[in-house]
Order: C-alpha cells, then sequence, then structure tokens
C-alpha cells in the first residue's frame, strides 16, 4: 500500500522485516458488466510502485486504456489536485496503490503515514464518488491485532467481518484509511494483502536474495505466522473482481501459511542456494513497530468467486522467481 506504499506503494514496501542479518465489511457482489459494454478508462495511482507498476503493465498488455500516475505527476495528499485530475481524466476506475507502507519509520513520522493513509484515501475516495468512478484501494493484513491465540482461533486467518485493531502506527493509519472510503459512499472494492511481494520495488525476496549473495549465513524470525501475497496473481484476481462486480472489503493472498523464516528457505531452496538460516524469535530482532504474530487473511470469500485462482504460496513464488531477472 509507502512515504508512500507493498503491497499500497510508492517507496519501498519493508512491512515484512522479520529477518536479522549475521546477529470489516464483507464483500458484496453486484450485477456483472454486460457482453459489450463499453471499454473502460482505468486509472492507477502510486504507478510507480511495486503494485502500481504490475497494475499499469498488465492492462497496457491487454490494450486497456490506462494512465498511470506517480507521487511526482500527482500528490494525492493534495486534495483538490486530486480532484481536478479526476474532474480532467473522468476515469471508470481508480486502482489506488499509493500509500504509506514504512512501517518502523511510520512510528516516528505518524503525520507523513496519516496524510498517505488516512487523509489522501479520504480525498481519493471523495473525488471518486463525486464523478462515479469505482474506487479499488490496497489495505494491509496489519489491521488486524495477530494475536498467538487467533492462530487457534482462527485457523484459515482473520475473516473479512473480524474487528480491525492494529498494533503498529502503520495499521492504524490504513484501518483509518478504509474508514475514510466507506465514509463516502461511493462504489468501492478494498483489498487486503499480506507479505506483498512483486518484480518492482523492494520486497522481502528481493532482500533475500540480495544478503544471500552478501553472506552465507542468516538469522530470520520464525515465530511470525501469515501468507505472502504476489503482485502479479493480486492484479488477475482483482480484475476477475471488479468485472464479476464486487464491491465491499475483500482478502486476498496466496493460499497456504508459512513464517519469514520458512517463506526464506523456500526462496533459497528454489533458487539453489546454500545459505545457512537460523530461525530466531520476534524477541531476537526488536524493531520500533510491534508486529502481528498471526498474519494470515482468510481467502474463502475469493476463492468463492467465479474465475479466481488461487494457488499455493510455493507455486507462486516458484512462478515468480522464474520470471525474476
Amino acid at each position: 500500500m509507502s512515504g508512500s506504499r507493498g503491497g499500497q506503494d510508492e517507496s519501498r514496501n519493508d512491512s515484512m522485516s522479520g529477518f536479522a542479518v549475521g546477529r470489516g465489511e464483507a464483500g458484496s457482489k453486484e450485477a456483472s458488466p454486460r457482453p459489450g459494454q463499453a471499454a473502460r478508462k482505468w486509472l492507477v495511482l502510486g504507478a510507480t510502485g511495486q503494485l502500481g507498476r504490475e497494475w499499469v503493465h498488465a492492462l497496457e498488455q491487454d490494450g486497456e486504456d490506462v494512465t498511470g500516475l506517480g507521487r511526482r505527476e500527482l500528490d494525492i495528499t493534495r486534495g483538490d489536485d486530486v480532484r481536478h485530475v479526476l474532474e480532467q481524466l473522468r476515469p471508470d476506475v481508480i486502482v489506488n496503490c499509493a500509500a504509506y507502507t514504512k512501517v518502523d519509520q511510520a512510528e516516528v513520522e505518524t503525520d507523513l503515514a496519516e496524510a498517505a493513509n488516512i487523509h489522501a484515501a479520504g480525498a481519493v475516495a471523495r473525488a471518486a464518488a463525486a464523478t462515479g468512478a469505482l474506487l479499488v484501494h490496497f489495505s494491509t493484513d496489519y489491521v488486524f491485532p495477530g494475536l498467538e491465540e487467533h492462530r487457534r482461533q482462527y485457523p484459515e486467518g482473520y475473516p473479512e467481518s473480524f474487528p480491525p485493531d492494529p498494533v503498529n502506527a502503520y495499521g492504524r493509519t490504513k484501518w483509518l484509511g478504509e474508514q475514510q472510503i466507506r465514509a463516502q459512499n461511493g462504489p468501492h472494492l478494498i483489498l487486503r494483502t499480506s507479505w506483498l511481494c512483486g518484480r518492482y520495488g523492494s520486497n522481502f525476496i528481493q532482500t533475500m536474495l540480495r544478503l544471500a549473495a552478501e553472506r552465507d549465513r542468516l538469522r530470520v524470525v520464525n515465530d511470525q505466522y501469515g501468507c505472502p501475497s504476489f503482485t502479479g496473481p493480486v492484479v488477475r484476481n482483482t480484475r476477475v473482481l471488479i468485472e464479476q462486480g464486487v464491491r465491499g472489503t475483500m482478502h486476498i493472498s496466496s493460499g497456504g501459511v508459512t513464517t519469514w523464516h520458512d517463506f526464506a528457505r523456500e526462496i533459497f531452496r528454489l533458487r539453489g542456494l546454500g545459505v545457512v538460516l537460523e530461525a530466531i524469535p520476534t524477541s531476537g530482532y526488536p524493531t520500533p513497530a510491534n508486529r502481528p504474530k498471526w498474519s494470515r487473511l482468510d481467502i474463502r470469500q475469493l476463492a468463492g468467486v467465479p474465475g479466481t485462482r488461487i494457488l499455493p504460496w510455493q507455486e507462486d513464488l516458484e512462478q515468480f522467481l522464474r520470471e525474476l531477472p
């Protein structure tokens, strides 16, 4: 979701920093678009981040009418500028990938996080509602508390209806941003992702591969559980949701569950890298921001939408690494 967000996303996505080195509203469904419906005009905000770039690439590949704007072209914290651009472009669908996702820095750069994740989300939602555009907005698993007991109570992950209760400033701002969007009563689709990884920008996979080239031993947290989301499948499944007329709030990720340690181990196995991994507890790698211990999202609603395709995270990772330069 970055100064702005990775999933969600104009600077590096460091919501997934569980490693150390050498030391609300359920999705509803509306009528599907009619055959022969006129082509949509798309606007992607945060188009220079890892998720935004994936969106622009996918839409351009399919010959869609898409405009991608990064922070240099449009600072979404400036509400008047947002309104002016939307009135000028008149998009049918706005995909908001712009956000502040520096999880640890959000504890001290609270004003910046609030500006991008709360106030800007509200400004985009107001402008979208005024023009009748569908707003697709990306949020995060970090809106949930991630308590260890929830791993036993919700083994399939947090459902969309679970009451958010963030444990860090980043999650709090993303949750308040969701509420800003809902308050505008415009057509919207809020998608919560977890452990977002893409071909563009920085993320856990890129970081692990970089560190593996520098060191032969790494220490990685092994008591934080969740599931990766990969930008390619996220974009493909989101487009299905849009075509199927799904609105409201939905969770989106790959299938399964893992820890940061086991995620890293699978990355190195698939790449044939002989890195020695040491599993450590969260307490062995203290960070300014608290991290949820249980971060899995329940994606059964997503799986129930015709046309969506959900693979185990290991298969999505293997495909991702094949396509990575």
